[in-house]
């Protein structure tokens, strides 16, 4: 299954929220929609669900223009939405039918769900009595309770303690290995590159990036080294400052910084001092025990791209 947002554009009044987006999200392979607060990614998600038009563009599912009526999608906002005083088991059926299970497919779905999220306890407690945590993963049983083949996810480790978190990663791992599409939106940079495989960011109401995590990654110069040598040599730091002054390897080692630990991170004039630098650290004797690339993080590349932290 693909899900195809096609140079969709969107204003309010005067205002022009998004400008010719286009992303594609594929089943089996989630997708982080990320941006700045304002940046538009409320805005197309909901163009996908439909809750309004765009403007120009299109929404595929498929090759065929989406309709709530022919695809089942599931959403877990960012702002809660169930009611605080309503038995939990009762609204979730309630929601269940609503999304069109019959009262038996529904019963059946809504004990399955608290069942698979720890909840089996919370059938007949109203909303309100749960922390803030336990309202999140009840939240995700209903964006899953009718067995949904677009899911999308907006903010949805917010509130959630770790255990919690590897729940929610271990089901959304499930999913995506039933190859449902996954669409996910958060400013948590680490879950983003947890669950992705693809990301597209919206800055200004435009994608400025967009592809697979692994491939932007080795756009960026490879020029930035994890470095650690073991045994009773002189240390990393100071050996690498020695090698520094080597004919073969001097212009070569622009900086050298500790990395907290008992190893340091190298900064290289080019990718090609790679191997000059690591023939040195063996020739010298010394016990390599760390020599890798540092890509940059997903935060590292957000930043940079939007200008500012997130």
């Amino acid at each position: 299954m693909t899900l195809e947002v096609r140079s969709i554009t969107k204003s309010f009044g005067p205002k022009e929220v998004l400008r010719e987006v286009s992303f594609t999200a594929r089943s089996g392979a989630a997708l982080g929609l990320l941006g700045r607060n304002g940046a538009g990614k409320t805005t197309a998600i909901r163009i996908i669900m439909d809750v309004f038009p765009a403007d120009t563009g299109d929404v595929l599912f498929d090759g065929k223009h989406i309709r709530q009526a022919d695809v089942r999608i599931g959403y877990l906002p960012e702002d809660r939405g169930l009611y605080p005083k309503v038995p939990i088991g009762r609204q979730l059926s309630y929601l269940a039918r609503l999304r069109g299970l019959t009262r038996t497919e529904a019963t059946a779905s809504v004990h399955h769900w608290l069942d698979r999220l720890g909840m089996q306890d919370v059938h007949d407690k109203k909303l309100e009595t749960l922390s803030k945590g336990n309202q999140q993963k009840i939240q995700l049983a209903l964006a899953l309770i009718a067995d949904p083949q677009i899911i999308i996810l907006d903010e949805p480790f917010s509130g959630l303690d770790p255990v919690n978190a590897q729940l929610l990663k271990d089901i959304v791992n499930e999913q995506g290995e039933k190859e449902k599409i996954v669409l996910f939106s958060s400013h948590q940079m680490g879950y983003v590159e947890t669950f992705c495989d693809e990301v597209a960011i919206l800055n200004g109401g435009s994608i400025i990036l967009s592809g697979a995590i692994r491939t932007i990654r080795r756009t960026y110069p490879r020029t930035r080294l994890s470095v650690r040598i073991a045994g009773d040599h002189p240390g990393t730091a100071e050996l690498l400052g020695t090698l520094a002054e080597q004919s073969d390897l001097r212009g070569r080692i622009l900086r050298v910084e500790s990395d907290g630990a008992d190893g340091c991170v190298v900064h290289l004039d080019a990718p090609e001092s790679k191997d000059p630098l690591l023939m040195g650290l063996l020739a010298s004797g010394a016990s390599v025990e760390t020599f890798l690339v540092i890509e940059p993080t997903l935060e590292e590349i957000f930043v940079e791209k939007v200008g500012d932290a997130v």
